[in-house]
Order: structure tokens, then C-alpha cells, then sequence
């Protein structure tokens, strides 16, 4: 067995209540290109500020436009072996909580309780009202825009409908964000997979959990800041090397 997966592994058997720790790199490898990587999308298409969508009808219909062109990508993503490993952790009751930056829904659709997976992103699979925060489901309002151009508001309130996720200087969720440091505190091991940890205040989490006594673990293909603080870090493929630590 390789030197690496067996240290995790025995990190793995030696912790009681571990947190996971999700970014883009782990969803990667079911075909969702990153943002901030070489290939990011932020490298090819710029992104809409919070401000500019509350105050620019025509900034929303090019947000609505973006998301309602071409495939779904995310929609028809599925989960991979390093969702499903992280699945197993949880369902076994070493994992208490992934956190996750990630907007895609694979935790939940890998069958991790919804409760246990903390979103400091959102979720890019349906929209709310950012008034009376109504849930809408994309697919009558991507039938509707593409019909007749209409931009989604609110039928309860009249308000603004945005998806679910966090954009460019919107504020970060307040419960979400508890959730996280709660988990954070509470754990005795942090496993931060597939994230480059330079997004804060997400990437305080990691900290906050090495500096409160938990063993640290970095899984992701290039090299971090937090690197140095870390107990185990390993540049390898997330799904093959998580699905090693636990067979």
C-alpha cells in the first residue's frame, strides 16, 4: 500500500469525529470544470457582482441568460468515487459534517443527509427569492425566460429571484457559516479535499481546527498555503486515493 493512503488510513481509524471539507477539485473529477484552476471559468467569462444583479435589470438578464444557455453541466454531473467515499465516512459515523464550497448538490445526491452537508456557497440547482427567500425550481423558470425573456421575481412577494448560490459580494450565509465553525471546533481531524484554501473566510476553517487541537489533512492535486501546518498532505487523485484509505 502506498506510504500516503496508509498514513491516511490510520489518521482515518484513530479519529472519532472527523469533518470533511470539500472545493472544486473533488467535483472535477465528475466533469465539472473549477473557477480559479488553469481551465477556470472565471479565466473565460467574468462574474456578475451582487450589486450589479440587484441593480441592473439588464445584468440579471445576462445572469439568467448564462444559466439558461447551453447544457447544465451540474445538473447531469454525477457523483464520483470521492463523493461516494465521503458518503461511506459519514454513513459509518466517522464524519460528522462535510462543509462544502462547492454549489453542485453531489454530497447529497452521493446520499450524505442533507442536514450534514453545510453549503458556504449555496446551491446552484434551484433559486430564491432574496426577499421572503421562496424556493423555485429552475426548470418552469428556464421554460418561461427562454419562451417570452421573462426574468424571474417573485409571485409571493414581487421580489428579486436569484439562484441559490452566493455570488461576488454578496454576504456570506450566517447559519452556514455558525454550522461550519461549530463542526470545526467539535472535530478532533480535518480533512480539506479538492479546495486551493485561498477563499476566505472559508479557508479560516482549517485553521481553526488545527489550532483547536485536530489533525490536519490536505488531499489535492497542487500545493497550498496551508501546506506547512498540516499533519498528512497528499497531491494525488481524490477518488482513487480516498476509496484506498477506507476499502
Amino acid at each position: 500500500m502506498d506510504a500516503e493512503i496508509k498514513a491516511l488510513r490510520d489518521t482515518l481509524q484513530k479519529s472519532e469525529r472527523a469533518v470533511v471539507f470539500t472545493g472544486a477539485g473533488i467535483s472535477t473529477e465528475s466533469g465539472i470544470p473549477d473557477f480559479r484552476g488553469p481551465q477556470g471559468l472565471w479565466k473565460t467569462v467574468s462574474p456578475i457582482d451582487f450589486s450589479e444583479f440587484i441593480g441592473s435589470e439588464e445584468r440579471r438578464r445576462e445572469r439568467w441568460t448564462r444559466q439558461f444557455s447551453g447544457d447544465n453541466t451540474m445538473a447531469k454531473a454525477e457523483p464520483n468515487a470521492g463523493h461516494l467515499a465521503v458518503a461511506n465516512l459519514v454513513k459509518v459515523g466517522k464524519v460528522s459534517h462535510v462543509i462544502t464550497q462547492n454549489v453542485d448538490g453531489l454530497h447529497q445526491r452521493s446520499d450524505v443527509p442533507d442536514e450534514l452537508v453545510i453549503e458556504l456557497h449555496g446551491n446552484s440547482q434551484y433559486a430564491k427569492c432574496l426577499e421572503c427567500e421562496k424556493r423555485f425550481e429552475l426548470a418552469p423558470l428556464k421554460d418561461k425566460f427562454l419562451a417570452d425573456g421573462t426574468i424571474p421575481m417573485c409571485d409571493e412577494c414581487g421580489g428579486i429571484v436569484k439562484t441559490g448560490t452566493i455570488s461576488f459580494g454578496q454576504p456570506m450565509p450566517v447559519a452556514p457559516m455558525q454550522l461550519a465553525e461549530q463542526a470545526s471546533l467539535a472535530c478532533d481531524l480535518f480533512i480539506a479535499i479538492g479546495s486551493s484554501l485561498v477563499v476566505y473566510p472559508a479557508a479560516g476553517f482549517p485553521v481553526m481546527a488545527k489550532q483547536n487541537g485536530a489533525a490536519l489533512v490536505i488531499i489535492n492535486n497542487e500545493e497550498t498555503d496551508l501546506d506547512p501546518l498540516c499533519d498528512l498532505v497528499i497531491h494525488q487523485q481524490i477518488g482513487t486515493t480516498l476509496s484506498a484509505a477506507i476499502d
